[in-house]
């Protein structure tokens, strides 16, 4: 388990690595606000069908051959960010980074299923939501680090350390052995489809699917602003700042995981999306009024509720469906989440357009807002079905 814990590390490093760096290709290649942030979301445009097609079909292909192939078109990724030479380049990168993670993620749960005790499953799938968050975090501080400090041809160099980081889980990934998949690689044909399973649809789009999509579109805000709040409310450029309270956000919703209380999970998710919701309109005062104490503020709400509301929902995406639906369904659960990357992030950038930076952040939020009632207004109902099936 630990030595899949470390792979889930590396892809998740890889993901994000980029974040701290926009500042610099902004800069260096002219790019406006829309181009960021469309560079931003293209990740996850690639990433949410690759993610359906591989959630249903991986078992079918060979859940660590498919693991294997994302694991080098991440590497593949990699070396085109070090070759890179203008906008497209950047893009045909994150393309491929896309496709890596998404196939990844589609296979990654079910091979640490396979390849973990009986009585320690559940561990490890709360392990590997944490990890994932962690590596998020750990991504773009390594890459901002290692570009303050390293300044010879400092677009390429952070790529060097992400391909050994990268070459590190594939050499791991070879460790394990393939008999293993053999109770769940059955030559059956599925057929590619979203659907969630009648039994647990209200409940998964209004509880788990929701909650996970509004957490993605305000982190992913976050991600694309803390440079800029760094400098301007820090008063430094130095982008290693700016990757440390990335680490923060995303590290601080690790560790939050582990907090005790509250033990119920519905109350912890009406928690954590209401911190998360408080601290991501404290995020934005920090920048409107350049204050520091509001940004850290901002940091610790959204790092806790972001923390319990992905806990809570992953948790529930694995537990609500059957165990033969289960794989399913987790891919959905990340389409949910990674469609936050994508449309209101693309909508952000356009309405930067036309509005100032401050109004479209509000629009954003207001329009986050609405759902997050619906959501608490919805836990009444599903505190009631939980109670009647399941235990705490």
């Amino acid at each position: 388990m630990k030595r899949m814990l470390w792979v889930f590390l590396m892809m998740s490093c890889g993901a994000t690595f980029i974040s701290s760096l926009f500042p610099l290709y902004s800069e260096y290649y002219h790019l406006s606000s829309l181009q960021i942030t469309i560079l931003f979301a293209i990740y996850a445009v690639f990433l949410l069908p690759t993610l359906l097609i591989v959630g249903v079909k991986g078992s079918e292909w060979g859940l660590k051959k498919v693991l294997r192939y994302s694991i080098w078109i991440s590497i593949v990724s990699t070396i085109i960010f070090i070759i890179s030479f203008d906008f497209w380049s950047l893009f045909t990168a994150r393309v491929l980074e896309g496709i890596a993670y998404g196939a990844f993620t589609g296979t990654a749960i079910p091979f640490l299923i396979v390849q973990s005790p009986a009585n320690k499953i559940s561990t490890a799938i709360k392990l590997s939501g944490v990890t994932v968050l962690i590596g998020f975090g750990l991504g773009p501080a390594i890459s901002g680090v290692v570009v303050e400090y390293l300044y010879s041809q400092s677009l390429s160099v952070p790529y060097w350390f992400l391909l050994v980081m990268l070459s590190s889980s594939l050499v791991i990934l070879e460790t394990f052995p393939v008999h293993n998949e053999s109770s769940i690689e059955k030559p059956i044909h599925t057929k590619i489809s979203i659907s969630i399973p009648s039994h647990i649809r209200s409940h998964f789009w209004s509880f788990v699917g929701l909650p996970i999509f509004i957490v993605f579109t305000l982190q992913g805000i976050a991600f694309s602003l803390l440079p800029s709040f760094a400098k301007n409310i820090i008063h430094t450029s130095n982008l290693s700042v700016s990757g440390l309270l990335i680490l923060l956000l995303l590290g601080g919703a690790s560790l939050s995981q582990f907090v005790p209380w509250p033990i119920n999970i519905v109350t912890r998710i009406r928690f954590g999306i209401s911190l998360f919701a408080i601290g991501s309109w404290a995020i934005i005062l920090s920048g409107q009024f350049s204050n520091l104490i509001l940004l850290w503020i901002g940091i610790f709400l959204q790092a806790i509720g972001g923390g319990w509301t992905f806990q809570v929902t992953f948790r529930l995406a694995s537990q609500l469906p059957k165990p033969e639906e289960r794989q399913g369904v987790i891919s959905v659960f990340y389409l949910c989440a990674y469609t936050g990357f994508i449309v209101p992030i693309i909508g952000f950038g356009v309405l930067t357009k036309f509005f100032s930076m401050t109004y479209s952040l509000i629009l954003l939020n207001l329009f986050a807002a609405i759902f997050i009632v619906y959501i608490l207004m919805y836990s009444i109902k599903f505190k009631q079905y939980y109670s009647n099936h399941y235990s705490y």
